[in-house]
């Protein structure tokens, strides 16, 4: 089952933000689509506070393109966002995207905006003197993929130990936005991620796939099946700068709203580039850009069974994880409601990804066969 493209929506129609806007998105179950995966509804609770929104639309990692792709896929989506946007929520909307990536994929995103473009000698922008959407590019350094480095090259801004939310930006990857546009104008739940397939694997992948859905499905679309893997190899979650081995087995992991891709890794590798909390930074030691990449989807898989997380984000100890609400035996459809929001804490609610029979119901997790 493929995402459905999102109905493009006059801000008219658009429901008061300010009001309802964070309880659509965590109904949605929307979490961030990148990095800590941590529940969006949670940074929208309060905009009062904030004026500005920050568009990380960076995608640092040499081997990703699902920013990339979705700002030219889904323009007019993007486009009909930041009208609603800026008519109920933000005086200004920044676009940050590297300067190298501009032609290629950021023009028709621009086009469709009307948005000013700011070239990298021009920043950091003079946040008081702009509005409406703007396009600031960066030099195209790997380290601009970070909240706090890419606030101060944009704006000056130096967040310290604050939230960006301090200091009046409300930051977010275009992946994540692109689930928020949806949950707003269609109160449409998460239940897909794009995610690639790298490293050490015959075929370099760009996939949608239901969350959930196991690692050796998406090993298995990369021509690379879980029995043909080297005995060192290691399974990370994450780019080449920025991933963490998988403990678990190939089958039992399931992706998750945070996952953009899994690399295969050597042994040996790993441990010569492991750092602080158990982070890989491969980036130097690969040739990542030397072979063919996909770049944009080329396949949506359909797994036979999905395992799905009743936590968004990987640090249980500042989220809360979802209650479940169904059992053993009962069917569902892609995009029930599987499992409610904890009535403690930060928590989101988690659905379905795929039609079928709840198979097993844990403390971390539900699991579901196709029908």
């Amino acid at each position: 089952m493929t995402t459905p493209r999102l109905r493009v929506t006059r801000s008219s129609e658009w429901p008061d933000v300010r009001t309802q806007g964070s309880d659509l998105i965590r109904a949605a179950g929307v979490a961030g689509a990148g990095g800590a995966g941590f529940p969006s509804y949670a940074k929208w609770t309060d905009l009062e506070s904030v004026d500005s929104l920050l568009v990380n639309h960076q995608e640092s990692e040499p081997n990703y393109y699902i920013d990339k792709w979705l700002g030219n896929a889904r323009a007019k989506t993007f486009a009909a966002v930041f009208d609603a946007l800026l008519e109920q929520a933000f005086d200004l909307i920044v676009v940050s995207a590297k300067w190298k990536d501009r032609d290629e994929y950021v023009r028709v995103l621009e086009a469709e905006t009307g948005g000013r473009v700011i070239p990298p000698d021009e920043l950091p922008l003079d946040r008081d003197e702009e509005s409406g959407v703007v396009f600031a590019y960066t030099e195209n350094r790997y380290q601009y993929g970070m909240e706090s480095v890419l606030l101060k090259t944009v704006d000056g801004t130096v967040i310290g130990t604050d939230l960006p939310t301090d200091h009046g930006w409300l930051v977010q990857n275009t992946e994540t936005l692109y689930n928020i546009s949806r949950a707003l104008s269609d109160g449409a739940p998460v239940t897909h991620k794009y995610v690639h397939v790298g490293g050490e694997v015959p075929r370099a992948r760009f996939l949608e796939v239901p969350v959930g859905t196991p690692v050796s499905e998406l090993l298995r679309a990369a021509d690379c099946p879980p029995d043909a893997l080297p005995s060192d190899a290691v399974i990370a979650d994450g780019g080449p700068g920025w991933c963490f081995p998988i403990d678990s087995a190939p089958d039992e992991y399931g992706v998750r709203k945070h996952t953009n891709c899994l690399l295969v890794l050597d042994e040996g590798t790993v441990a010569e580039n492991t750092f602080g909390e158990g982070r890989i930074d491969v980036l130097e030691e690969y040739q990542w850009n030397a072979r063919e990449a996909e770049t944009e989807p080329t396949a949506t898989v359909e797994p036979a069974a999905v395992r799905l997380p009743l936590v968004t984000n990987p640090e249980p100890d500042i989220v809360e994880p979802a209650e479940p609400i169904v059992a053993v035996g009962d069917r569902v459809d892609a995009g029930d409601r599987i499992a409610k929001p904890s009535s403690d804490g930060i928590s989101t609610p988690q659905h379905a990804s795929i039609a079928g029979t709840v198979t097993a119901v844990s403390e971390t997790s539900l699991e579901i066969e196709s029908r």
